[in-house]
């Protein structure tokens, strides 16, 4: 056996064995030099081979880092949604979900919410504190319609990372991402048309196309590498689409990237059927990936993307700062804008543009990404434990949010209802389509700090979860008098 090898195979049981828990880091190149006597090159070798054999991974300028016993063996399946246009439904659970009071105990696992509680945020909370102590009176006052132009610049100047060449004056500034969306779904679309949308999809830009009136074309979309390019294709032979929605980075809730090649085709065959795109990255800037993807709109050479993020997931939900990049729709957005809020908060912009200027937002992100890869790999050793076989699990690619699968029969609408003697909640796959599909699937979010509170709620999640496919496959099993025994 090779030197590489038998340090390999050392490592190796000392990760089964437990020395090593899921997501934790492993000692450095220079520290297995030392403690094993063995070369730089021998020690990259060894880490290497267990790349290979998808034990651990390497993080950038972090180290190496134990996996789950596996990446998941059963990914969600590629889905598929109903081919034709569809009414959205859903609103009283959304309601359900996003209504519910923050003090009322109960864990909410299915929350599209940040960790809010790192101490990366403080500088934030500082500048903050001190502008409404010291706002000057035309701080106070309304901003102008695009947006602080300090933010708008900042924004441009971060927007490279994702391959964009934006100008400020190409920014709008907006009430969330969420009011981004919308001001870009309403200046394509009038009632009664067609959007298509990768399935699932998040059901605040569901509930904006059932707000306007519009219906909802759900796309095939694979677990790993996006929206089905040539279903949509299909789609759009045969429907009027008026626009296609996209989440194609960190995608929320199914987690995945959609490969470059593909990004650039699916650029490519919105300007063919000369469709526009709304393009939703709200996650991208936490992906796990170095440098961070590049967006729809880095391949958009006649302004057909409209680019809409915020710095909800990667800062706080509750500052309220999004904004949109409208490309030749510059004009009608800004009316819509006007008609819609008018212009956006002055105070949390100008608080986001010095927590940029001054460098801390990009450690935050750095501190933010390590922490949500590193707690990806603990929930999914804990899902592997105590979930039923046959869980199809996704395998986000940045981002906070984890996607589940679960045998056929489980309708997770009832999950939660089960849930609701513990004080857990969920978030139903069923919020993420039109027509409630996805009743089997769940939404669970890994934000926040993997306490043992947080471990027992999944493992009371799981043992619900296998109950109910005990008492499905009862149901379905023939009496012994059907049988004919």
């Amino acid at each position: 056996m090779k030197r590489y090898e038998e340090v390999a195979a050392t490592l190796r049981r000392s990760i089964e064995q437990g020395q090593y828990a899921v997501g934790a880091r492993l000692p450095s190149i220079r520290s297995v030099c030392r403690d094993f006597k063995v070369s730089v090159s021998t020690a990259q070798e060894a880490y290497l081979r267990l790349e290979d054999a998808l034990m651990i991974e390497a993080r950038p300028k972090s180290g190496y880092y134990v996996l789950p016993s596996q990446v998941p063996a059963v990914l969600p399946s590629m889905t598929r949604p109903a081919q034709r246009p569809l009414d959205v439904s859903q609103w009283d659970q959304v309601l359900e979900l996003v209504g519910m009071p923050r003090d009322t105990g109960v864990l909410m696992l299915g929350r599209g919410i940040p960790d809010l509680e790192s101490a990366t945020l403080k500088p934030l909370l500082r500048l903050l504190a001190g502008l409404h102590r010291h706002a000057e009176v035309h701080e106070l006052n309304y901003d102008a319609l695009a947006g602080s132009l300090e933010l708008r610049r900042q924004i441009a100047r971060l927007a490279t990372a994702s391959g964009c060449l934006l100008h400020p004056d190409d920014v709008l500034i907006t009430t969330g991402c969420q009011e981004a969306l919308s001001i870009a779904i309403r200046t394509l679309t009038a009632p009664g048309d067609v959007v298509a949308v990768d399935s699932p999809s998040f059901y605040g830009t569901m509930q904006i196309l059932k707000a306007n009136g519009l219906k909802a074309l759900e796309i095939p979309t694979d677990p790993q590498t996006g929206i089905s390019l040539e279903a949509l294709e299909l789609a759009l032979e045969q429907w009027p689409i008026r626009a296609i929605q996209v989440t194609p980075t960190c995608n929320n809730p199914l987690g995945y990237t959609m490969p470059e090649p593909r990004k650039r085709a699916l650029v490519a065959l919105a300007q063919r059927f000369d469709v526009a795109i709304i393009e939703d990255d709200i996650y991208g800037d936490l992906a796990f990936s170095t440098p961070r993807p590049k967006t729809l709109k880095a391949f958009d050479d006649d302004g057909r993307v409209l680019l809409c993020s915020a710095f909800s997931k990667t800062l706080s939900p509750g500052l309220r700062v999004g904004w949109i990049a409208p490309g030749r729709y510059r004009d009608q957005v800004m009316h819509m804008k006007y008609v819609s809020t008018g212009a956006s908060a002055t105070l949390p912009q100008l608080a986001v543009a010095e927590f940029i200027v001054k460098g801390h937002y990009e450690r935050h992100l750095r501190e933010m990404v390590r922490q949500y890869q590193r707690h990806r790999d603990i929930m999914l050793g804990w899902v592997k434990r105590h979930f039923p076989a046959g869980t199809g699990v996704s395998y986000p690619q940045g981002g906070f949010i984890l996607w589940l699968e679960l045998p056929a029969g489980v309708d997770c609408v009832r999950l939660n209802e089960r849930l609701a003697a513990s004080q857990i909640r969920i978030a139903p796959g069923s919020l993420f389509s039109a027509s409630g599909k996805y009743r089997h699937c769940l939404r669970l979010n890994y934000a926040s700090p993997m306490t043992p509170t947080v471990a027992e709620a999944i493992r009371v999640v799981g043992a619900t979860v296998t109950d109910m496919v005990g008492e499905t496959a009862a149901l379905q099993a023939p009496s012994l008098a059907e049988r004919g025994d």
